[in-house]
Parts: C-alpha cells; structure tokens; sequence
C-alpha cells in the first residue's frame, strides 16, 4: 500500500471514503487514542486514514462500521472506488457516479452558536474538485486501447459492485424484499448507561438524542453543551471551539466522567464525555478547565 496519498482532485472517492470515516469516528465519539485501544490500528494509523493521507485496509472500515452501527454496504462499495484510484488501476477512467452520503451521527456542524441534529462536522468537508475525462486523441496503436479497456473494466466492476448494494428488482419489475436498515435497540438503559460511550451504545443516534438548553460558551471560547437520550435514560456532555488539553467533565451527582482534547484532530471535532445516568436531569452539571491554566467554569442545563 503507497504511503503517500495521490492528488487531492484526482481522487474523489478516496476523500469521501476519508469524509465518511470520520463521520463514522464523530458518531462513536472515541478520541482518536481511544479508538486505536478498541482496534488493532494504532492512533497515528487512524489520523492517516481519516485525514485521506493513506488507504484504510478494507478490515479497517469493516471495524469502524460495526462499531458505529452503520451498515457496511455503502462503505464498502465506496472503499473499492477508492481503492482503485489510490493504486492507479482507474486510469484515466470517467469519474465513478457518487456514492450517497454516509447516514449523518448525531450532531450538527461546529456553527459558533452550536449545530442542530443532523451532524456535519467541520473535518469531515471532503474536497470536491473532480478530474478532467481524459482525451484519446494520439492513443494509437495496442497498448492505447489496452490502457482503455482495462479503464472500462474497473468501471464496469466498481459499478457492480455499486449495483450490488443497491435494492435488487426482480424479473416483473417488482421491488424485492431488502433487509431491514431498523437500528438496533439501545445498549444499555439508566445506571446502566455510566460511563460507557453513547456512539457505541447507540445512545447517540440523531433519532435517540437531543440538547438540554443551549450551547454554553467558555471564557476561552470552548463551546459546551448537555446531551440527552430518552431511549437510554442517559445524558453526556461534549465540547467543541477547544484548545489541546482542555479537559471537560459531566455528573449526575455521582462520580464525574471526564474527557480531554489530546492532539489537533480532536480540536477539530467534538470530543465527548462518557454517559452518567441521566434519570434525574436537575442533576446535571458540566464543568471546564482551559488546557494552558485558568479557573474551572461549571455550568447547568440552560445556563
């Protein structure tokens, strides 16, 4: 596998293969340290396979798939556009059709004043130049054409493949049955919920999660706000606009669960905290301390 990534607008699939892998990593809401413990791919690894500056190993999208609860087909089918352009054998084929935007995790986008539900965060912005077709004027001769037919034929199979998770028709014309997409039920539920990862518990979902109040901003401009799930009786807290090191804390009157902003990919992403219960939210508190030293700032849902 090449270690360096090929030219930004000569490989469109491979940035939205990176764009929905972060998306997949925001839904988690692992760090990126985090992440390379529940994997068998290292931190720096990931960085690389999210930032577009090398091929993820197809194993490696599988994982961050299962992980996110996100149904694997799409993914994959992108994965092996992808990989096609990464190791040349596109060519100079036309550009592949695109490939649908990967289910969005819960969150909007990093606004000043905080997102809404339907989560498009400010990383996962994928370059969208597309590459010139590829003229056949003095391609004379066999090994022009040879070039041409093996384009066609990458087409030909990445779009089988394409086709392949799409839903399938049946000779009449009719619709065939297609395996449900239903989530599944959540992970955990109330006390249950402490300080596991709301990603994985699938507390997380946008149809299973929305903010206490508005989003509360910090003297040093770090964004806060309380999330909450119904499904699993559970609430978080996450923070974005954040410094390395700033460190953000969430308690239900129990034990605090805390997260901090390690490297520069987490200060461009959300970084969010572990679950505590969150059966009684008048419990609630969020707590902040600035990375470079400062007074800690704690804060209740609304204010």
């Amino acid at each position: 596998m090449k270690d360096a990534a090929p030219p930004t607008a000569a490989a469109p699939s491979c940035n939205r293969l990176a764009a929905g892998l972060r998306e997949l990593r925001a839904r988690t809401g692992l760090s990126m340290a985090a992440l390379a413990e529940r994997t068998a791919y290292s931190k720096s690894s990931w960085e690389r396979y999210l930032n577009g500056k090398q091929l993820a190993p197809r194993q490696a999208v599988e994982v961050l798939c299962a992980m996110a609860g996100e149904p694997p087909g799409r993914l994959m089918a992108l994965w092996e556009l992808a990989d096609g352009e990464w190791s040349g054998r596109a060519g100079s084929a036309p550009d592949p059709v695109a490939a649908p935007a990967v289910a969005r995790p819960d969150d909007g986008g990093l606004g000043d004043d905080g997102p809404g539900d339907g989560r498009s965060v400010r990383s996962a912005e994928p370059g969208q130049a597309r590459r010139g077709h590829s003229r056949l004027r003095g391609w004379a001769g066999p090994r022009g054409w040879a070039v041409v037919a093996a384009a066609v034929c990458v087409v030909a199979v990445a779009a089988a493949v394409w086709v392949a998770v799409l839903p399938n028709t049946g000779s009449n014309g009719s619709t065939a049955r297609v395996p449900s997409t239903a989530p599944p039920p959540p992970g955990c539920r109330g006390q249950g919920c402490v300080g596991k990862d709301p990603g994985l518990m699938g507390c997380g979902m946008p149809s299973r999660v929305r903010a206490l109040g508005p989003p509360l901003r910090t003297s040093t401009g770090a964004r806060l706000e309380f999330r909450y799930s119904a499904a699993c009786a559970a609430a978080w807290a996450r923070m974005w606009h954040s410094h390395i090191g700033d460190v953000i804390e969430v308690s239900s009157g129990g034990e605090w669960r805390r997260a901090e902003v390690t490297d520069t990919y987490d200060t461009q992403e959300y970084v969010f905290t572990p679950m505590v219960d969150g059966t009684d939210r008048t419990k609630l508190r969020v707590c902040f301390e600035p990375g470079g030293g400062g007074t800690r700032e704690c804060f209740t849902p609304g204010g």
